[in-house]
């Protein structure tokens, strides 16, 4: 296949790929859940797991090997943007405003799962099969399988909170601030555990020694928002600038991501980061900057599902993978809904509320499937894990809307009827008479 044919191939894809990924979506909203659950189905089907089960192998042709290096940038790029999107949208007031709440709902809904994804890497090793060298028993495979069951997808939680008419009630305020906190640490813990698996997987040489990309990264983010955040700032809004916010976003994103890529890190790490270090306007981020962020983002994300899919063959789990399944399922749930329904009694919620807050912290979304592509990519797991985990992610999705709506039933139940007033005591006597 020549330069051109490649092109055309390339440009064909991504065309049906959006489409596909738009009617999913839709269909998704039909059924009362995020669009997210239907694209991320969209690219599961494109895969082997549906497509590729006709007969010709239509997924082989579609997505032949020599295309699937350009769609991978791609995805890589929306990823990066994304990620952009999702620093830049957290809101630090937010943050303050959740309080004692938040907090605490954040301590215990990310350790106790950290807690239970860890053991059931040490407990049930024989279970697994992992890509990493040092085995399913080594430190870097049990902190990635802490993270990967701990995640909680601000993105698509702060999504159904605008959708579900929470946003600026008690429980979408503690919820959104909670997830919040808990993208950060674990953003944090993910970077320690690539930083492992540079020195524990000879396939994945970083650039940095694994020993120096911690303390770099920590440098590279202290010279962002010491350095690059003023200086930012300074060129965007001083009169006449000749940068626009938009691109500089953009250069901010990509630059960042380069960075952190240089480090031996995945370029996710330079998105969230750019997204954070990005000035905002009285604290609250510019509309003129997040939003074509976001659509580019939505725009091209249908590649990473789609290169998802094509890693995931969920028709190829055996009884073992469905053990796995019920394993990890019962640790990513219970380690959710327990403690964050507890942290928010404790902290004055009342039991709707705090119900409220656990189902949504139980959203793992787009969030969860990144951190999956990073661990595959980093050779910490292997295919036939990383499509468990890819089907925990789209369970623990797609349960939040009906659970939210039963939740939202129970509670119009619980109100008491409005009473009926009764007539004035002349008015029911000459009706009566009449």
């Amino acid at each position: 296949m020549n330069a051109e044919q490649l092109t055309g191939v390339v440009i064909a894809d991504l065309g049906m790929i959006v489409v596909v990924s738009a009617l999913f979506g839709a269909l998704a909203r039909r059924c009362g859940h995020p669009t997210v659950i239907g694209q991320i189905v969209a690219g599961i089907a494109l895969g082997p797991t549906l497509l590729g089960r006709l007969p010709g192998d239509p997924a082989g042709w579609l997505f032949p090997a020599q295309v699937r290096p350009s769609l991978s940038v791609l995805s890589q790029i929306a990823i990066v943007i994304f990620m952009f999107a999702v620093g830049y949208e957290v809101d630090l007031r937010l943050l303050r405003r959740g309080g004692r709440s938040a907090l605490c709902v954040a301590s215990l809904s990310l350790a106790v799962p950290m807690t239970l994804g860890a053991a059931v890497a040490v407990l049930f090793r024989e279970v697994f099969t992992v890509g990493s060298l040092e085995g399913p028993g080594g430190p870097t495979f049990v902190l990635f399988m802490a993270v990967a069951i701990s995640i909680t997808a601000l993105p698509v939680l702060a999504a159904i909170v605008r959708e579900r008419g929470l946003a600026g009630t008690a429980a979408g305020t503690v919820a959104t601030a909670a997830a919040g906190l808990m993208d950060v640490a674990a953003w944090t813990a993910l970077a320690a555990v690539l930083a492992e698996a540079g020195d524990a997987d000879e396939t994945r040489v970083p650039q940095v020694p694994w020993m120096l990309a911690l303390p770099a990264l920590v440098a590279f983010a202290a010279a962002m928002f010491l350095v690059v955040r003023p200086l930012l700032g300074w060129l965007t809004r001083r009169p006449g600038a000749m940068w626009g916010r938009l691109p500089a976003a953009f250069a901010l994103a990509l630059g960042s991501a380069w960075g952190t890529a240089a480090l031996g890190l995945h370029p996710v790490f330079g998105g969230l980061l750019a997204g954070l270090v990005m000035p905002r306007r009285d604290g609250a981020p510019e509309p003129e900057v997040l939003r074509p962020m976001e659509q580019t983002a939505e725009l091209l994300l249908p590649l990473f599902f789609v290169m998802t899919g094509l890693s995931a063959d969920i028709s190829a789990i055996e009884p073992g993978g469905l053990f796995l399944l019920a394993v990890l399922l019962v640790a990513a749930i219970g380690g959710k809904l327990v403690p964050a329904y507890a942290a928010s009694r404790l902290t004055g919620l009342d039991s709707g509320e705090s119900a409220v807050v656990a189902v949504l912290v139980n959203t793992r979304g787009l969030t969860e499937l990144i951190v999956l592509n990073v661990g595959l990519s980093a050779h910490v797991i292997d295919e036939r894990l990383f499509t468990v985990l890819v089907v925990m992610a789209l369970i623990t999705t797609a349960m939040t809307a009906p659970l939210l709506s039963a939740l939202r039933r129970r509670e119009e139940r619980r109100r008491p009827a409005p009473a009926i007033p009764m007539p004035p005591a002349s008015v029911s006597r000459r009706s009566t008479m009449g």
